[in-house]
């Protein structure tokens, strides 16, 4: 029993040793920084010690791994062995540490962001790093980082000595139950037992940056971004990059202007943007889907402004997110929101409101660090959210976060309060996601998956159509324009054909609203999820040059495309045809119509230099 108890001890007394040392860390970076602390006030401060601590034991456990291991060989082995193993790793790992610690901090005034991958593209040339930094930086730099590895190096040799004495050899019963303790690890390296593991997002918790950066774990941060390191090569390569942008430019060209007649009545109109969980056109019989699963939305479609040959860029939510508000096409086996380094850096409609006067809020019924998006909203200068935390948990499903009629109720209720005009409002709805739990009857019944899915949509239709009938009682209705989009398509209910032909990302887009001046509209040129924010700032009268990749929605052209990806593949479509590619086979898995040859070629300088765009971020 001794010999469980005692190395239960050394786990515990280990674990809390790097926790401390973390700790100090964080005070270290706030007192070098001690100005923006300052401004932070003795709250926030507190604050960056209590979100950033699920970072800090997150990568506790990872330092943990090996030392615990040998503790569990330490039945077997002389503690002299073991003693010589621990600490050559821990002295070896704390100078390694002590050193980013030093370059992280000093660093940070000049990036604004913790150290990351990016100091590892300095490696090749360290005459560089030398040269951007003073003779006393270097000096005081080396000095600090010998003093604090020496103190840390006592610090942690004092009490793993007094632990090792503590162990002996045989017992060895205790292994199995070593073991258990030591596969625990896995939950505060993951942050504990939700569905998402931990990530950035979990301790942005400011409106001011700088103590979200605060927070952040510089390890944690430093090899996190190794481990979802882009690499430099373009393996989607097939033209040289003249010819590949020759190729977009030529088809784009006619494609960036619309109608000269506004679908608006006002340049400044609210703006509310429903995104809709799942919802494939498959189900919506307003655009040739299923009649009988959103009848609402069906009914409002001759209400306002229906895009019927709309297309989703990507098949999952991070990915529609970045295609909606920052127009930029998502990778196919990567994702930049979870990158803060490089999605920080993405053109961003949210951004673009803010500079224009609006008034921003983003309302998610779940866990906001879900794909990264708290940091990602961060960036774009959202300060509002609401989000899991606003409702009880008696209204939650067993997984993702409130029923959507909760939530829409509570959406509701803050826009029917006095409002700071013109507001630009998002939501995002999450009961059609898996697993379809919600509190309402199940129209299509529970017997299938298809069936939970299609009453799942049912339900969320009905608490829009609510939604909507409420808003039009409102004062600000007469002046705010009304999106409702799908975030992706879904491979469910099964369709006939190609898994990832165009109609598992076909997707509804519906526009509503007072600010309209012409209803009962369909637009059935072919666009996607990235052409939105381009034109709605054009309609707005806001700079959009950012939104490279986009085209006018309300452009008629011929040439009008759509292009999507999907993990390892695309596919593109035009009026005339569709090509969808298998990058693992090398070849198409769909070609059809006049204009599939077109559509190789465009499809392949799409994903090149999209793919390109995101290595260089």
């Amino acid at each position: 029993m001794n010999a469980f108890k005692n190395r239960i001890q050394f786990f515990f007394q280990y674990y809390l040793l790097w926790i401390a040392y973390f700790f100090f860390a964080r005070i270290f970076f706030l007192l070098f920084y001690y100005n923006d602390s300052y401004q932070l006030g003795f709250y926030e401060i507190l604050r960056t010690f209590c979100y950033g601590f699920r970072l800090d034991a997150s990568f506790t456990g990872y330092l943990s791994i090996l030392p615990f291991f040998f503790i569990l060989l330490s039945l077997f082995i002389p503690r002299e062995v073991i003693s010589f193993l621990i600490k050559t790793f821990t002295y070896l790992t704390i100078i390694l540490i002590n050193l980013l610690m030093i370059i992280d901090t000093s660093l940070y005034q000049f990036w604004g962001i913790r150290i990351d991958s990016t100091l590892l593209n300095y490696l090749n040339t360290p005459e560089l790093m030398w040269a951007t930094a003073s003779t006393f930086q270097i000096v005081s730099g080396t000095f600090i980082w010998v003093l604090f590895s020496f103190s840390f190096i006592q610090f942690f040799k004092k009490r793993i000595n007094k632990e090792i004495k503590k162990l002996h050899t045989g017992n060895y019963i205790a292994a199995p139950f070593l073991l258990i303790v030591i596969g625990a690890l896995i939950l505060p390296i993951r942050g504990g037992l939700q569905t998402i593991p931990i990530n950035q997002s979990n301790v942005y918790f400011s409106n001011n940056m700088f103590g979200n950066h605060a927070a952040v774990n510089f390890m944690w941060n430093f090899t996190h971004s190794i481990s979802s390191e882009v690499s430099t090569n373009n393996p989607y390569k097939k033209f040289e990059t003249v010819i590949a942008n020759e190729i977009i430019n030529v088809r784009k060209k006619t494609l960036l202007s619309g109608s000269k007649d506004s679908i608006l009545n006002t340049k400044k109109p609210n703006v509310i943007l429903i995104i809709w969980e799942s919802l494939t056109g498959k189900l919506v019989g307003s655009i040739g889907g299923e009649p009988n699963v959103t009848e609402n939305l069906n009914r409002l479609s001759k209400e306002g402004v229906l895009f019927t040959n709309f297309y989703a860029n990507g098949d999952r939510t991070d990915k529609g997110l970045i295609a909606i508000l920052s127009g930029y096409y998502p990778q196919t086996n990567k994702s930049i929101i979870k990158i803060p380094n490089k999605n920080s850096s993405l053109p961003m409609l949210i951004k673009s409101m803010i500079d224009a006067g609006y008034d921003t809020s983003f309302y998610y019924g779940g866990d906001l660090n879900f794909g990264n998006m708290n940091t990602y909203l961060r960036n774009a200068g959202v300060t509002n959210f609401i989000d899991g935390d606003s409702f009880d948990k008696k209204d939650w499903n067993s997984k993702w976060g409130a029923h959507d009629h909760v939530f829409m109720e509570k959406f509701a209720e803050d826009l029917n309060k006095t409002q700071t005009e013109p507001f630009f409002k998002i939501a995002l709805t999450l009961t059609s996601h898996e697993p379809f739990e919600f509190p309402n009857s199940y129209k299509f019944g529970k017997d299938t998956e298809e069936n939970k899915f299609r009453s799942s949509h049912a339900y969320t239709d009905k608490t829009i159509g609510k939604f909507i009938e409420n808003a039009k009682k409102q004062p600000w209705w007469e002046n705010t324009l009304i999106v409702i989009m799908a975030d992706h398509g879904h491979r469910s209910p099964k369709h006939e054909g190609v898994f990832n032909s165009p109609k598992k990302f076909k997707i509804p887009m519906l526009w509503l609203g007072g600010a309209l001046q012409k209803t009962n509209v369909q637009i059935n040129t072919i666009s996607s999820q990235i052409d939105f924010s381009y034109t709605l700032l054009d309609l707005l009268d806001i700079d959009n040059t950012d939104f490279k990749w986009s085209k006018h929605l309300f452009n008629d052209d011929d040439n009008q495309y759509a292009h999507y990806i999907f993990n390892n593949g695309f596919g593109t479509l035009d009026k005339n045809g569709v090509f969808v590619y298998d990058f693992v086979s090398n070849k198409p898995i769909l070609k059809k119509g006049t204009s599939f040859k077109a559509l190789d070629s465009l499809g392949k300088a799409i994903t090149q230099d999209a793919y390109q765009d995101f290595i260089e971020r």
